[in-house]
């Protein structure tokens, strides 16, 4: 009796184990066919699908009157499929000679046990259907797109250029990247257990979405005339190189912007210049990407004259009519700064002083500021912080702590001397002083459209309005215009317009050097002020005063851009002549 006991509790035992294991098998059952599905439903396709990428096209970038200056041209990528290759050495071969590559490097690469491998990008589309008619076995020629660059160096350092991958690295290209870059599409292929691409398989194919256009200020007319004539001074005054920004003081969009030399973009990895200084190539590249206008600091010289009266005059320490002295030099502290007119102009308003851009003037004029009025000047006109232009890399001024600016220091500051700014900085604060009082953002993107050409984003830039009284704004565009109609800058004229400027011979450091910056700032119409710009020509040789070759230059780029921005006023001028 005891024994049978003992087997039912055994065989009971033993069933309540079965039903507990099978109730684990079901649970875990659940869990992989119900709750894990998904998840391993992704696994199997991830094994049985093959995925190529199909690059978006990049976003077109265009000027202010749609013309294409950034564009994409059709290319292939070439790709091998190591399990699906039936005859290798034919695909080294046909690979290796079409594409001009090192035949050990496509061995390699044909050989790599892999899902694929990519042999080349950026192929061009003839080469790639060469290739296709060849009908291999496993190589994969998909279409794909290539940045192009319908100007080649123009506005090279303001575009910028784009990587392998389609990113931008420099300039515009990278600035509005997220902007640009579209999204990826792919292909879905089904393959076998041997990775092979399974026969009368229907492909999913998702499309890539290209990228927003980019509408910019720039104007292509504006920017070619301005380089050209940029070019033209490089060789003629063997200069180290030449910048021209010109821009609406009304608003800050950018007209054109030009630093030469520039580069090829659709080359960018090919140095403009020969050098044999031993310098690396990358830092050769590295400076040859630079751009001047908003990289590279300088001490402005006579130019910022224009922001030393500015304070003056809205200090109410200077008025036109004052009058001074100047023997040629002033002796500030130890030191005998000099004027420019060696032999002095001797007595001259505060106006005359302007019209000759007199350094001792202005060394009185910037004492009766003195350092704490200028720099809050500096300030309100932007000169303590950066443009906050849409380009990457942009530099900050370099200044004196206020507490360490003695008598000589402040005397050089007044005319422009012993502090550094970018050129767009110095184009900015005038803009104001000129302007009515308002501190302008520069910029150069005005809005982004979709691939139908529908407005996406518009953008909107900071403008600071009351940085100095209309009051000083009105004298000072009439000093601005008697500096070109009787001053150091008469040939800076243009005929039929009214320009105001201001000229500028900054010397470069160390003092004695012999290196100069010859510069000039104008703008038109005087009475209501709808373009300014500024040249600066580094290193000339011969000749190297702004008033002498920096004003002409100037004023033929406006003799050509004036009459096409505003061919009204020209008539209406002319008529009034008559």
């Amino acid at each position: 009796m005891e024994t049978r006991t003992y087997h039912r509790r055994k065989m009971l035992i033993v069933l309540l184990m079965m039903i507990l294991l099978l109730m684990i098998l079901l649970v875990r059952m659940w869990y992989i066919m119900i709750s894990r599905s998904q998840h391993y439903k992704e696994r199997a396709d991830d094994l049985h699908e093959r995925e190529r990428v199909i690059k978006a096209e990049r976003g077109i970038i265009y000027d202010r009157n749609g013309v294409e200056l950034a564009t994409n041209k059709s290319v292939c990528t070439i790709s091998v499929i190591h399990n699906q290759i039936t005859d290798p050495e034919r695909v080294i071969q046909v690979l290796s000679e079409t594409l001009e590559l090192d035949e050990e490097t496509v061995r390699k690469r044909v050989e790599k046990v892999s899902s694929i491998e990519r042999i080349r990008s950026n192929v061009p589309k003839e080469t790639g259907d060469l290739i296709r008619g060849y009908k291999l076995d496993g190589v994969m020629v998909d279409e794909d797109y290539a940045r192009y660059y319908p100007y080649d160096d123009l506005a090279a350092k303001i575009l910028g250029f784009t990587g392998g991958d389609n990113q931008g690295i420099i300039g515009l290209e990278v600035f509005y990247d997220n902007y640009l870059q579209g999204e990826e599409g792919k292909i879905l292929t089904v393959t076998d257990v041997r990775g092979i691409e399974v026969e009368n398989s229907a492909e999913t194919r998702v499309d890539p979405v290209m990228g927003e256009s980019l509408y910019l200020s720039l104007d292509y007319n504006i920017q070619s005339y301005a380089a050209q004539i940029a070019e033209k001074i490089l060789k003629q005054k063997q200069a180290k190189s030449v910048s021209i920004i010109l821009m609406n003081p009304q608003n800050g969009e950018l007209y054109a912007m030009v630093n030469v030399p520039e580069f090829n973009l659709n080359e960018p990895f090919t140095l403009n210049t020969e050098d044999d200084t031993g310098v690396s190539t990358q830092d050769l590249l590295n400076q040859m990407w630079r751009n001047g206008c908003i990289n590279d600091t300088y001490e402005p010289g006579s130019t910022f004259k224009i922001v030393t009266a500015t304070a003056a005059l809205e200090k109410k320490v200077v008025s036109l009519s004052d009058t001074f002295s100047c023997p040629g030099f002033r002796i500030v502290a130890d030191r005998k700064i000099r004027c420019h007119k060696t032999g002095g102009h001797g007595t001259e308003t505060f106006t005359q002083g302007f019209m000759n851009s007199c350094n001792p003037v202005f060394m009185d004029v910037g004492a009766r500021v003195g350092i704490d009025g200028l720099y809050e000047y500096f300030e309100k006109l932007g000169l303590f912080e950066k443009t906050g232009v849409d380009l990457p890399g942009e530099a900050s001024s370099i200044m004196h702590k206020a507490e360490n600016v003695g008598a000589v220091e402040l005397a050089t500051i007044s005319f422009g001397q012993s502090f550094q700014i970018t050129p767009l900085q110095l184009l900015r604060a005038v803009s104001a002083v000129i302007n009515g009082g308002n501190l302008v953002t520069p910029h150069l993107g005005l809005y982004t459209t979709d691939g139908e050409g529908n407005k996406k984003t518009v953008f909107d830039y900071p403008v600071e309005s009351g940085v100095i009284s209309e009051e000083t704004s009105e004298m000072m565009k009439e000093l601005l215009g008697l500096v070109v109609s009787e001053g150091t800058g008469k040939n800076g004229q243009v005929e039929g317009y009214s320009v105001g400027g201001k000229t500028a011979t900054s010397q470069k450091l160390p003092r004695g050097s012999g290196k100069y910056i010859a510069s000039f700032i104008v703008f038109s119409p005087v009475e209501d002020p709808q373009i300014i710009g500024i040249l600066l020509i580094d290193e000339p040789v011969g000749t190297y005063y702004g008033g002498t070759i920096a004003a002409p230059a100037m004023a033929e780029i406006y003799e050509m851009v004036l009459p096409y921005l505003f061919p009204e006023e020209r008539e209406e001028s002319l008529e009034e002549t008559e």
